[in-house]
């Protein structure tokens, strides 16, 4: 059917679509798009998405530190080094966890004072060596699979501390559920994080857009700025700028 063809058209295009653009593209009703996208989706050719659909399955499994590495390095390398440029004269900065920030603190070359509030070993110990540098190291539980700290007492802390800015990265971007990561009480920690911080900053390659995972972080309406790669379709950027986000997009 034609119909089915222009959609996967369209979908290998902008990677995540929605039935009211899809209406107005084809001229159709959304029970006559809904209907196309559960086709396509028996046939594995789509994942249907809360209101739309994604080239990619928008659930995420849980993976390692180690692995999530190894993915989409050249973009996560030009998003961390955008990100160091928002860093200011005496600042004081939260990090989460994730590969993106730990690329981030690898990029922070602080020439005047600076404090660091992270949950993450692997940004701490990228930074030791930098005297300019205070670190803060969350404790708590030490999660495996993200070498960063969870629980009571890491959040603890972050009730008596203000930051500027939080340098977050996530495991999933959707428009409806907002940010999201595979871990509950990395989740919990995170939002103490946004509370403690003035700006939030999300450090995050096109991949994680259209996703979600098991545990909720936040709502969009939290995040001041996006820092991505060009993979990013032009139909979530706008819905993510109508949201009144900044979205850079790095080359």
């Amino acid at each position: 059917m034609k119909r089915h063809k222009d959609i996967l058209e369209k979908l290998e295009k902008e990677k995540h679509l929605e039935v009211s653009d899809l209406c107005e593209h084809l001229g159709v009703s959304a029970v006559t798009i809904r209907k196309d996208l559960k086709f396509l989706e028996t046939k594995g050719l789509l994942h249907r998405t809360h209101g739309g659909a994604s080239l990619d399955n928008p659930y995420i499994n849980e993976r390692t530190v180690i692995d999530k590495a190894k993915v989409c390095v050249e973009q996560k390398t030009s998003i961390a080094k955008m990100a160091a440029s928002r860093i200011l004269e005496n600042d004081s900065i939260l990090i989460a966890s994730g590969t993106t920030v730990q690329i981030f603190s690898k990029h922070i070359t602080a020439k005047t004072k600076l404090t660091v509030i992270t949950s993450s070993i692997y940004v701490a110990l990228n930074l030791i060596d930098n005297t300019d540098i205070e670190i803060i190291q969350l404790g708590g539980y030490l999660r495996h699979s993200s070498a960063s700290v969870i629980g009571k007492y890491a959040e603890l802390i972050l009730k008596d501390i203000s930051c500027s800015t939080l340098f977050l990265g996530v495991d999933g971007i959707d428009l409806d559920y907002g940010l999201s990561t595979t871990n509950i009480e990395e989740a919990a920690l995170n939002k103490k994080m946004m509370k403690s911080a003035q700006k939030v900053i999300v450090l995050a390659d096109s991949s994680k857009f259209g996703k979600k995972s098991f545990a909720r972080i936040a709502d969009l309406s939290e995040v001041h700025e996006i820092i991505t790669d060009r993979g990013i379709s032009s139909l979530i950027k706008k819905k993510l700028e109508e949201k009144e986000i900044k979205v850079t997009i790095i080359d």
